[in-house]
């Protein structure tokens, strides 16, 4: 039987591809990988890989992307660091079993911190 063993890709769609790579490198800290000039660029998260390129042709628009997650092991500090690169950032959640913490990119897609609890 067939079974979905991880997450393998996931992606946004952006307009301005060396910006949202500074922002995902510079404030969120991933480091990038495959490049394909100004147009595509991947970072690898753990074992999976997340792209950022225009995807208008393909029929993603920029700045609507959502549902990306992304644990942390410190949620105030990484909030600060997000606000004060004057990212939209909403409060720290308290939940049951973690925290977390809603924000867009500089395109306006949708991300999410998460920090589980001990």
């Amino acid at each position: 039987m067939a079974v979905v063993n991880e997450v393998a890709f996931f992606a946004y769609s952006v307009k301005d591809v060396p910006k949202a790579v500074a922002f995902y490198r510079d404030v969120l800290g991933l480091k990038p990988g495959m490049a394909l000039e100004d147009h595509w660029v991947e970072f690898e998260i753990g074992n999976a890989t997340f792209g950022i390129g225009d995807g208008t042709p393909l029929g993603f628009e920029p700045g609507k992307s959502g549902g990306m997650s992304l644990e942390v092991d410190d949620i105030e500090a990484m909030t600060a660091k997000i606000k004060a690169a004057g990212s939209d950032v909403g409060e720290v959640h308290d939940f049951p079993n973690c925290r977390a913490m809603f924000f867009k990119d500089p395109e306006g897609n949708n991300l999410s911190l998460h920090q589980r609890k001990s």
